[in-house]
């Protein structure tokens, strides 16, 4: 079995002059190596060689797509241009890769990367044709075919399947969690709509009291209507109101009871806060 030095360090007692500190000491032991991963290497390696043959192919697909297209428009815009050919089935690829234990999901996304192959090759092959070479244009259009063929191997070796109780397993587990990240602005919408019911409701001044079109005479001492006074909401109906309209900071009930109710003692609103609080 094959080892390898690695060196530690410790503490180890010391002492001079019978006054004892602790030092630290650095050894060696011998570790086992583990056998070599040849599995994971001729993985590694063949991932390597993919991604090898699509940026080959990128390069060679660009040079030839943007010399077409440089015939009738400046050259830098073409170029750029011809990036998008092969980026297009590249970047469907990704997302069939991140769709591959969802068999629906992934079909577009595959049919999408076939297409735009197929243009890309069509555009090398008319390029190759329009110089008067059609064999340098179909040879040229098979580089991106073996790219993506080579990277669609290594992918499909990459995911295996998943057995059909698993997938719809994962499928429903999917979609719950899509359920709730949906949901989520829907909530922080509704938040905010009744927060700001809320503050309008605490901002707004007290309402007028009228007084009653009919006063009870006999209800005043002095029996003279004039000095009925117009009636107002009690200090438990103002805190009940402040809730029932969504205000329920403490603070900004006080607040609201304060405005409604000037003479209002503190306790008293307390008091019926708490017993707000305390039934909810």
């Amino acid at each position: 079995m094959k080892t390898r030095p690695d060196t530690r360090t410790r503490q180890v007692p010391h002492t001079i002059d019978g006054i004892t500190h602790h030092v630290t000491e650095t050894y060696t032991v011998h570790v086992p190596v583990p056998p070599r991963d040849w599995d994971r290497a001729v993985l590694t390696a063949v991932t390597a060689g993919a991604a090898l043959a699509v940026a080959v192919s990128v390069v060679w697909s660009t040079a030839a797509i943007g010399d077409l297209l440089a015939r009738t428009v400046p050259a830098g815009p073409a170029y750029a241009a011809a990036v998008a050919f092969d980026a297009a089935w590249i970047l469907c690829m990704g997302v069939e890769w991140l769709s591959r234990y969802d068999p629906d999901r992934a079909r577009l996304p595959r049919w999408a990367g076939h297409a735009a192959l197929l243009i890309a090759m069509a555009a090398v092959a008319a390029h190759g044709w329009l110089d008067a070479s059609p064999a340098v244009g179909l040879v040229g259009a098979a580089v991106s075919a073996l790219a993506k063929g080579a990277w669609t191997v290594v992918l499909a070796h990459q995911a295996p399947p998943l057995d059909d109780r698993t997938r719809q397993w994962a499928q429903q587990e999917l979609a719950v969690a899509g359920a709730e990240l949906g949901l989520l602005p829907v909530r922080r919408r509704v938040a905010r709509a009744r927060g700001l019911l809320a503050a309008e409701a605490a901002a707004l001044p007290a309402p007028e009291t009228n007084p009653d079109p009919h006063p009870d005479v006999s209800a005043d001492p002095d029996g003279d209507p004039d000095t009925v006074r117009a009636i107002r909401p009690s200090i438990r109906e103002a805190v009940r109101t402040a809730y029932d309209s969504g205000i329920t900071d403490p603070d900004r009930v006080r607040g609201y009871v304060q405005k409604l109710l000037p003479d209002a003692r503190p306790d008293t609103v307390d008091r019926y806060i708490r017993e707000r609080r305390g039934s909810a």
